[in-house]
């Protein structure tokens, strides 16, 4: 099971103070949390990317390029990167790179993204999202699995010859996870490539999230990946941790009230109740993170935080990763307690290279 933090480095103001932090300090503040996830034991730090204000993580790989020199264990992903929008040449070209200069240390999630505008930005038709994020995607898996790649689409010129460079680290492409909060070709995408899906649940209730979730793992089972239980999948929530209840309901609520994403909305309690708003003591967010294996539907592999954002200014986010570092390694006991033996772990470079390996060493298999 890993356990990380994420976020979408939007520049938000804090309603107590007033403050409004530059995009400077942003980006900076981002690299610190990653540093302190990494020395407090986390698994993953996830970043987003967006090309629009209030945002300021336009190039994940060069952030997480930045971040991979500034730490040493923690395993650097996207909690957005978007097929939809950039060319997939690109998109193999650029993770292809961090990936050997973080030794491995990389995986993505592949999103279409929320923000209408960015389409026409980027030359292309928001109505065209899902065939997109299907046709980008098959290209990209062919340039890291092909030396060579002829192709012909519809979204992008053709290519002829062509070999992506550098070529995956160890000839294992990173990991991929599809992300989608309300679409099931997106889920059919997963399942049909034995890829990672993952339900950014932070808004929607546990009835929808177990339905995608349903649907993903069904069809992870009919493509031929494994059992239904044994597919791969990751949840997000949104963390706000204080030593006791009512200190953090409290503290919390001024910034949840005056935010965007989640003010002039249901109340806090009420999106506390349906949705993976987790505030409260330590005790309770173990509870209530314990439970979210009915939300995926039994054992999962990925549970990310987001600790960041909305205004909550740096000094506090460093103390939310380091209650979380304390938080995590009860949430890892309880978590192993009663996982089927046959549901594998989150795919790791190190996993994935020793299986093609392995697979590489034993003779070839008849027609299926």
């Amino acid at each position: 099971m890993q356990f990380g933090i994420f976020g979408v480095g939007d520049v938000g103001r804090d309603p107590l103070s007033g403050r409004t932090p530059t995009e400077h300090d942003r980006l900076k503040a981002l690299v610190e949390y990653a540093k302190l996830a990494d020395d407090v034991g986390l698994d993953v730090f996830a970043t987003g990317e967006h090309h629009n204000r209030p945002f300021v993580t336009s190039s994940p790989t060069t952030l997480l390029g930045h971040i991979a020199a500034r730490t040493k264990r923690i395993l650097l992903s996207t909690s957005t990167t978007l097929i939809t929008t950039n060319d997939p040449v690109k998109i193999a070209e650029d993770y292809a790179m961090l990936q050997h200069l973080a030794d491995g240390r990389v995986d993505l999630m592949m999103g279409r993204g929320n923000t209408g505008p960015v389409y026409p930005w980027f030359g292309q038709d928001i109505r065209d999202g899902i065939a997109l994020a299907v046709e980008n995607y098959a290209l990209l898996r062919r340039l890291w699995r092909e030396d060579v790649v002829d192709w012909e689409g519809r979204f992008r010129t053709p290519l002829q010859g062509f070999t992506s460079t550098p070529r995956p680290l160890d000839g294992t492409p990173p990991f991929v996870w599809h992300a989608s909060i309300r679409s099931p070709e997106i889920a059919e995408q997963a399942a049909y490539y034995g890829d990672g899906f993952f339900h950014n649940n932070l808004f929607w209730p546990k009835e929808h999230v177990r339905q995608l979730i349903d649907l993903y793992r069904s069809r992870f089972e009919h493509y031929g990946h494994g059992r239904a239980d044994q597919a791969v999948v990751g949840l997000a929530a949104h963390l706000f941790v204080r030593k006791n209840s009512q200190d953090a309901v409290r503290e919390f609520r001024t910034y949840f009230d005056a935010s965007s994403a989640y003010g002039n909305g249901p109340s806090l309690e009420e999106t506390m109740a349906r949705t993976a708003v987790v505030v409260g003591s330590p005790q309770e967010v173990i509870e209530r993170v314990l439970a979210y294996r009915e939300h995926a539907g039994g054992a999962y592999q990925r549970q990310l935080f987001n600790v960041d954002g909305i205004g909550v200014p740096r000094e506090t986010v460093l103390e939310q990763i380091e209650l979380l570092g304390d938080i995590v390694p009860v949430l890892r006991k309880e978590f192993a307690v009663g996982r089927p033996a046959h549901v594998p772990d989150a795919p790791t470079h190190a996993s994935l290279t020793t299986a093609a390996q392995e697979k590489a060493a034993r003779p070839e298999e008849g027609p299926r």
